[in-house]
């Protein structure tokens, strides 16, 4: 499509644009800013209090209020003042230099596009299901506070993902209720003259049309696709209905909409990512498309275009089991992409070698992630344990090398402190450390926090407590009615609890293997823990088991059965609906945050990152986050930090260490207080959590991190591998296609060995035949020993043999602490700027 194109405010219904000042409020509700930043917040409670606080939807308060309203607060001079104030603050908290222009203004990068299937960003935007979302969400959000070029692509589901309520059974329903686009807080991207701008991509039979819209987060934008157009085919119109819902042939062509027409979408809009960011595997066809567009640009063939793009393509995948990777049969592929692989100008089995481990087994499925991988100029995990975990996940693609080798990072995640401190909170912090504290400049913050006095630090606990109380008892309350129960079982909902108790939190998605129920291990024992008159405990279940998961819908069934018990009534509930409202009060209430995962399937976990900020202590499985984050002084661990698999003998060892830790270390410390009622050992874990955690896992930290390693070398390695219309793409495939011929050929010769002076000297003949030997690298590599890493030392070529063509020797020196059998020499592919083994994971052993 052509011409200038640009986001054009569509206004649904009557809405009073005449009014002077409503363009302005409506400016304000349609910038998602205010779901961090909360100073809006009384000009909407002003609009319709009620609405608000049901909605928390600005656009929806702005549609849903009389015109006579909006002309009555428009009206008052204070009002007036106070949305030009804020207007002109947003505007110039968006102009302003932050972090990146700062730092990086003049560097490579001018644009990066973060691909993810959700993004959860608020509760009036529900287009997310949990934790990849969260993680979306909340570096779209610290991408806009530290100004880094950041463009998101994801999907608009007219349903999103379902909504659950407990029935009068205590089992789990799931409702689906329909996203109207006119009351989220979205606009059409329209073209110059007016036009909404459309995309088109074919599918079988018919193309499916693809609608356009944008969503401000502050400095950044968010582009959503979504197929319900009325020019499109019935069953092409409900692709994106549902997030994660059918079947595998639905969630292909979501993931062919949300790669290729996403990718599409960025080139109508004018748009040339130097980085192109995979927030998981489901956006993988996006490389293809990338490329199939540098094709369409340069003239080249696929295989140069790949070697040209990928550099710029990075990979987070969030998946601990191989399990949980997408996966689709060949026959779908060849159904659904069979003509994109002419179009490409590669045959249908190259494709599908692209996601296969074994490009020769014709039955092998099609692993996202594995194009993903060989899309790809890096890789990472989403923790440091997760990044062992990924690299032994993705061996299977780089044969024969060793598993500390295999190329794949981490880049631990945080989350977005402002959208998940409380109002106290923030006023906490920024007495401590300042308003802008989170903006690039966090490495005072540690010593900073640690001056705030017990005093202080208990009374945010103490407010905390009885904020989560009041809205814990409203909920119930509502939930109760919602179900059919008595009127005095919802009339005593709302005096449960005890605002000045330990509460403890429990929200996650009910799987089996995040073992919701390792606390329910010995009912009996959890009774007596809740129920100590002088010292009693409370405890908050949320969760939502998909509609697909029988196994995790008993787990919340179990839950119900055991909090309708008359003697755990007054001391358990379980909230409904786990979604961002509710995520929000939990974690800004809780005293201990509990995580239960069987190790190492949490990659990362976020949720308990979010009590960090609002003086919430951990008590969790050492996985994901929390083998890194914990130490004595800021929390509690569960674990030996080993991995046991399903093993019910150790789930019973972990739910007794479990009660335990609650019992002997946690509620005595709560509960000790001096002569101020202040518990000193408590708050003093508690500083040093905040102290120590909260800026090492915010989103700001890894927002950073994923710039400076991943973000601006991509983009520089990306423009030096398009410049000259690829030139040095075609460089690369031409010496991948000569290994490729000559590899089988080469081999090694004679070693020897030679130990003096505290050292060994090791020679090796290699015979390369007529291959460029600068095309490979011959290294001594030794494995890691105690700990430390694995040595791969580069041998230097010193002669060429005497009478063998193509044969040289190499020499290495290495100190004798270690035998000289513990080392062995090997061959490696070797061009500069390319990264081995991701882009090539040939090696030949000298001992094998």
């Amino acid at each position: 499509m052509s011409g200038q194109k640009h986001a054009g405010h569509q206004f649904y219904g009557l809405l009073p644009r005449e009014l002077e000042g409503f363009d302005s409020l409506a400016e304000l509700a349609l910038d998602l800013r205010w779901s961090w930043n909360h100073a809006t917040d009384q000009l909407w409670r002003q609009l319709d209090p009620e609405l608000w606080e049901i909605t928390h939807n600005p656009w929806v308060v702005l549609q849903t209020v009389s015109r006579d309203r909006i002309k009555d607060v428009l009206a008052d001079p204070v009002f007036r003042k106070n949305i030009d104030d804020l207007l002109r603050a947003t505007r110039d908290a968006a102009e302003a230099p932050a972090w990146f222009q700062q730092n990086y203004a003049r560097g490579p990068l001018t644009c990066a596009a973060y691909f993810s299937m959700e993004f959860m960003l608020s509760e009036a935007l529900p287009i997310y299901s949990g934790g990849l979302g969260n993680v979306a969400g909340d570096q779209l959000k610290a991408n806009s506070d530290l100004g880094v070029p950041v463009v998101g692509v994801g999907l608009l589901y007219q349903r999103g993902y379902f909504r659950q309520v407990i029935d009068a059974d205590g089992r789990q329903q799931a409702l689906y209720p329909y996203n109207d686009p006119g009351q989220l807080p979205i606009t059409p991207l329209r073209q110059a003259n007016g036009e909404w701008l459309r995309l088109e991509v074919a599918l079988p039979g018919y193309s499916v049309w693809l609608r356009a819209w944008q969503v401000r987060v502050g400095r950044v934008k968010l582009y959503l696709l979504d197929s319900n157009d009325a020019a499109n085919h019935p069953t092409h119109r409900g692709i994106t209905s549902e997030l994660y819902g059918g079947g595998p042939e639905l969630r292909l062509k979501q993931e062919m909409l949300l790669g290729i027409g996403g990718w599409r979408l960025l080139v109508a809009l004018g748009l040339r990512p130097e980085v192109c960011h995979l927030n998981e595997g489901h956006a993988a066809f996006a490389i293809l498309e990338r490329a199939r567009t540098f094709m369409s640009e340069t003239g080249e063939p696929f295989g140069v275009a790949l070697a040209v793009t990928r550099a710029g393509n990075l990979f987070t995948t969030h998946t601990a089991v191989p399990a949980g990777f997408d996966r689709f049969a060949p026959a779908l592929i060849e159904q659904y992409l069979g003509r994109y692989a002419q179009m490409l100008g590669i045959s249908l089995h190259d494709l599908l070698a692209l996601g296969r481990q074994n490009p020769g087994d014709p039955s092998e499925s099609f692993n996202m992630a594995y194009l993903a991988v060989r899309g790809s100029g890096a890789v990472n995990g989403v923790s440091r344990l997760h990044g062992q975990v990924s690299r032994r996940m993705f061996q299977p693609l780089f044969p024969h090398w060793p598993e500390d080798e295999v190329p794949v990072g981490s880049v631990t995640n945080g989350v977005h402190m402002p959208t998940w401190d409380s109002a106290p909170a923030d006023d906490l912090w920024t007495e401590a450390c300042a308003k802008d504290r989170w903006l690039g400049m966090t490495k005072t913050l540690e010593q900073s926090v640690r001056l705030v006095s017990d005093a202080r630090l208990w009374q945010l606990r103490s407010a905390a407590g009885k904020s989560l109380v009041d809205y814990a008892r409203a909920q119930l309350s509502r939930q109760l009615a919602g179900s059919g129960a008595a009127l005095d079982a919802i009339d005593g909902a709302k005096r449960l609890f005890d605002p000045n108790a330990l509460t403890l939190g429990f929200a996650r998605r009910f799987a089996t293997y995040k073992r919701p129920d390792l606390l329910l291990h010995d009912p009996a024992r959890l009774l007596r823990l809740l129920s100590d008159p002088e010292r009693p405990v409370q405890l908050i279940i949320a969760g939502k088991a998909h509609p697909a998961d029988q196994g995790g819908q008993e787990l919340i069934h179990r839950w119900i059965e055991f909090i309708r018990s008359p003697a755990a009534r007054p001391h358990v509930i379980f909230l409904a609906d786990y979604d961002m409202l509710l995520t929000e009060h939990l974690v800004q209430g809780v005293d201990v945050w509990i995580n239960t995962p069987r190790r190492p399937w949490e990659a990362c976990g976020t949720s308990g990152m979010k009590v960090l900020v609002n003086g919430g202590l951990n008590l969790s499985e050492l996985d994901g986050w929390w083998a890194e984050a914990y130490t004595p002084e800021v929390g509690w661990a569960l674990g030996d930090g080993q991995e046991h698999g399903d093993d019910p003998a150790w789930d019973a060892a972990e739910a007794d260490a479990l009660y335990a830790l609650l019992e002997r270390e946690i509620i005595p410390e709560f509960y000790t207080r001096d002569e101020r009622g202040v518990p000193v050992a408590w708050v003093k874990r508690m500083r040093e959590s905040m102290a120590q955690l909260t800026p090492r896992f915010s989103a700001d930290r890894t927002v950073r991190e994923y710039t400076e390693l991943h973000y601006l070398s991509a983009a520089t390695t990306f423009k030096a591998r398009a410049a000259n219309n690829g030139a040095l793409g075609k460089r690369i495939v031409d010496w991948q296609r000569s290994l490729e011929q000559k590899w089988a050929a080469m081999h090694f010769g004679e070693v020897k060995v030679e130990t003096r002076d505290g050292r060994h000297v090791f020679e090796v003949q290699v015979h390369l035949g007529d291959l460029d030997p600068g095309a490979v690298r011959v290294e001594l590599y030794a494995d890691g020993i105690d700990g430390a890493a694995a040595a791969g030392l580069n041998m230097t070529r010193v002669r060429q043999t005497a009478g063998a063509s193509g044969a040289y020797v190499c020499s290495a020196t290495v100190p004798d602490a270690r035998p000289a059998t513990a080392y062995t020499a090997r061959l490696v592919p070797h061009h500069d700027g390319v990264t081995i083994p991701l882009e090539d994971p040939r090696i030949l052993w000298e001992r094998s």
